[in-house]
């Protein structure tokens, strides 16, 4: 009973410093992840915690369930609309450029290592991909804004990538175990039944699990239950059939969060936390698992065999997966860079001493130290790269708050906020002179402090906050209407997206006749946003097209076309 107590103690304890770890961290530009993993650390046997856990089954378990909540939360949270831009570069990254990173790295690790080409290999594949819950709690911060098409291609990557390097770790272990009977044959039979396997159980368990929550009458508190464990299912009967549970769960919350479901507010809030518990419970627990001391003589190997990762063969694989995309070479330089290392490599670190394989605690200990290494040096500098690179893209939404709500017979319905900055064009307007979508409507307006009654609104005023409730369908057109650049980044607002901001639809020519430029050869009659999806075939804002000494900027697009256009004038 007193062993249950301290337990519970310990277990509360590590969640409660952790949380408030979240409030500290993000103040000191230090990746919250890495701390979850030095709290974890600093409880085991090498720091002040002094708790002995080596118990790599259970780790295994409990950080492969994490996982699975953590990407069933992250395609929930990953917008069809995202599909766009980023799915087919993605793809190519979560399997060409695994490939690719685990043949160079593999290839060094070995050399420098001293191992034998095939361990080298392994440790290549266990830390060939990048990090789902690495990428997406350090993409969902308020300190970085990036362009949809370099956002939504990291995170596709980061949430489909987990299954090419599980594949390829397992076939080396087992390639280790028995070299006389896998072969290539057998890896590549593995790898197309996990991914159709996978694939089959995520869409069609997604689809079903959409079913059962609109058809079930449950109690609500039940909903975010019934998905949460829907998912847990999904990734395990893919796993019993061979195929990726990872690839699995990752689709089954891609169909759940871009379907129109019931209780659907309850559903993301209540994940929100779960992805949260679960991340900061993965991480400490594989903090507990390392014995810093056997770190020691891995710094020189660790930090080369690091440094080629992240300098080398990182780089290399994204600029051959993004050749055919056309990506500007800044945004590679940035995808190359956010290949954040998590605890993915660790999880599988832990294969080969469930394999039983001789030289396992090299193994973990090798990938665990470049996870650390990944996360001190490119977590802490995610956001000063993307200002350095320009794709830092300012906030231009006046929106503030957003929540799903459940109306009796209708789903799909939000009620949102925005505030009316300074520089709104809505100043002074009166509130039934709005021009608002169909099916959206003000329920309030709040005025220093104080909610007003309707005979009160009056005509709006600067830091009026407005709430509406409106279907999801509409939040983009609410946007474009409260649209702002918002103090204080308005200067920065028109430093990035120009002087002027004309319509995508304007004639070209009337353009370069206004300010004195020649018209392109290859121009013809069209328009400015003619002119803009001949070079970029998917423009999303920031995009940047050079129009003799004036440069256009991407300001506001309606799925491939843009329909507003910013003017950089030369100085």
């Amino acid at each position: 009973m007193e062993l249950t107590n301290q337990l519970i103690f310990l277990a509360g304890l590590l969640f409660m410093v952790s949380i408030l770890a979240t409030v500290i961290t993000p103040r000191l530009g230090v990746p919250l992840l890495l701390v979850f993993l030095v709290i974890g650390m600093l409880a085991g046997e090498d720091g002040p915690g002094g708790i002995r856990f080596d118990n790599y089954s259970l780790a295994n378990l409990a950080a492969t369930a994490a996982l699975a909540v953590v990407l069933f939360d992250g395609g929930m949270r990953t917008s069809l609309s995202s599909f766009r831009v980023g799915l087919r570069p993605a793809v190519t990254l979560a399997s060409v450029g695994v490939l690719a990173t685990t043949l160079i790295v593999g290839g060094f690790a070995a050399w420098v290592l001293g191992l034998e080409p095939a361990e080298g290999l392994l440790i290549g594949a266990i830390v060939g991909s990048t990090d789902a819950a690495a990428v997406f709690s350090l993409l969902h911060t308020n300190a970085v804004s990036l362009n949809q098409r370099v956002a939504s291609t990291l995170e596709i990557e980061s949430g489909t990538n987990d299954p090419m390097a599980v594949f390829l770790t397992l076939a080396l272990i087992l390639y280790l175990q028995a070299p006389e009977t896998f072969g290539l044959t057998e890896a590549l039979a593995m790898l197309l039944q996990q991914a159709a396997v996978g694939a089959a159980f995520g869409l069609a368990g997604g689809w079903l699990l959409v079913s059962s929550i609109n058809r079930l009458t449950l109690g609500d508190s039940l909903y975010p239950l019934l998905a949460l464990f829907g998912g847990l299912l999904i990734f395990g009967l893919a796993a019993l059939a061979g195929g990726s549970g990872f690839l699995a769960v990752y689709l089954a919350g891609l169909f759940l969060g871009n379907r129109a479901i019931r209780s659907a507010a309850g559903i993301r809030r209540f994940h929100d936390g779960i992805a949260w518990m679960s991340q900061i419970g993965m991480f400490v627990i594989l903090g507990l698992l390392v014995s810093p001391h056997q770190l020691a003589s891995l710094i020189v190997p660790g930090l080369l065999i690091s440094a080629v990762l992240i300098v080398f063969a990182r780089p290399l694989a994204v600029w051959l997966c993004l050749l055919p995309f056309r990506f500007p070479a800044r945004e590679q330089i940035y995808v190359a860079w956010v290949g954040l290392r998590g605890s993915v490599p660790i999880v599988l670190a832990t294969y080969p001493w469930l394999a039983g394989l001789e030289s396992a605690q090299l193994f973990f200990n090798v990938a665990f130290f470049i996870v650390l290494v990944s996360l001190i040096v490119q977590g802490s500098t995610i956001a000063a790269a993307a200002r350095l690179l320009g794709l830092q893209v300012p906030a231009t939404s006046a929106r503030i708050h957003r929540v799903d709500i459940d109306l009796p017979g209708q789903r799909g319905f939000e009620v949102v906020s925005y505030r009316l900055a300074r520089n709104s064009r809505l100043v002074g307007m009166r509130p039934k002179d709005l021009v608002l979508p169909e099916l959206s409507r003000i329920i309030c307006i709040a005025r220093k402090g104080r909610l007003l009654s309707y005979r009160e609104w009056g005509t709006l005023v600067a830091g009026d906050y407005i709430s509406l409730l409106t279907p999801q369908s509409q939040l983009q057109s609410l946007d474009r209407l409260f649209e702002t650049a918002q103090e204080p980044a308005g200067v920065d607002a028109r430093r990035y997206f120009g002087e002027f901001v004309v319509s995508a639809d304007i004639a070209l020519k009337d353009l370069c006749d206004a300010y004195g430029l020649a018209l392109p050869d290859d121009a013809g009659e069209g328009s400015l946003a003619d002119l803009v999806r001949k070079h970029l075939p998917h423009p999303v804002i920031g995009d940047r097209l050079r129009l003799g000494e004036m440069q256009l900027i991407v300001r506001a697009v309606d799925g491939d076309r843009p329909t507003e256009i910013g003017l950089r004038l030369p100085h």
